[in-house]
């Protein structure tokens, strides 16, 4: 009960520290809509394979530009406020959800901006759904941790691309294959199978995550 009532609290906190600083959303939108009208200017009209490919592209970016500042814009002596007052799994915790629902808005933006250009080729709207949810619950929580690692590394930007590559790639190949499906670009019946190893990543990345950055946050 403590732990969940400090998520709140630091919940909270990620919320009135963003509306505070509302420069990063309106940024990130920029992004998106710029990088979805190059897109659509370049190609003029996009394959169902094509589209799919540069959805995922673009959400991968802007997911990247959106999490990585997580631990990034937080100063040393606030994070040893942060550990005189609150568990580490709370603060960990309260990142991965804030970041998700983040990456959630993101990606509907996206969706909304290639809707917008050039329409929309989704056939199975649930399916589309389901994997958007899992992809961003999945890059929130490896960008999240990976951010942490970094901040403790000076910021260090390549050993955060390089830990990231690994942790992202099977993300990203299981959640092109399902939005394949829910283009009807496949004739796939391993849907569910996909699902639960999409979800068996993000449950083994939460895992991982809260066991080591307890350790993280004591160095």
């Amino acid at each position: 009960m403590i732990l969940l009532k400090q998520v709140g609290y630091l919940l909270r906190k990620e919320l009135k520290l963003e509306l505070r600083s509302n420069y990063a959303i309106s940024g990130i939108l920029l992004y998106v809509l710029a990088t979805v009208f190059v897109v659509y200017r370049v190609f003029i009209r996009l394959e169902p394979n094509v589209w799919n490919a540069m959805f995922w592209v673009v959400l991968l970016f802007a997911s990247v530009n959106a999490v990585v500042k997580s631990f990034v814009q937080e100063s040393g002596a606030r994070q040893l406020y942060y550990y005189t007052l609150a568990d580490p799994i709370a603060v960990i915790l309260s990142k991965m959800i804030y970041n998700a629902a983040l990456l959630l808005v993101i990606s509907f933006l996206v969706w909304a901006g290639f809707v917008f250009f050039g329409g929309s080729p989704v056939k199975e709207m649930t399916l589309f759904l389901l994997a958007l949810l899992l992809g961003s619950v999945g890059f929130s929580i490896t960008f999240t941790f990976i951010s942490a690692i970094s901040a403790k590394a000076d910021n260090n930007a390549t050993l955060m691309a390089i830990l990231a590559f690994p942790l992202v790639i099977p993300i990203l190949m299981t959640v092109l294959k399902l939005t394949a499906g829910a283009l009807r670009l496949l004739r796939d019946t391993s849907v569910n199978n996909d699902m639960l190893i999409l979800l068996g990543i993000d449950l083994l990345l939460l895992a991982m995550a809260l066991v080591l950055y307890p350790f993280l946050w004591r160095d």
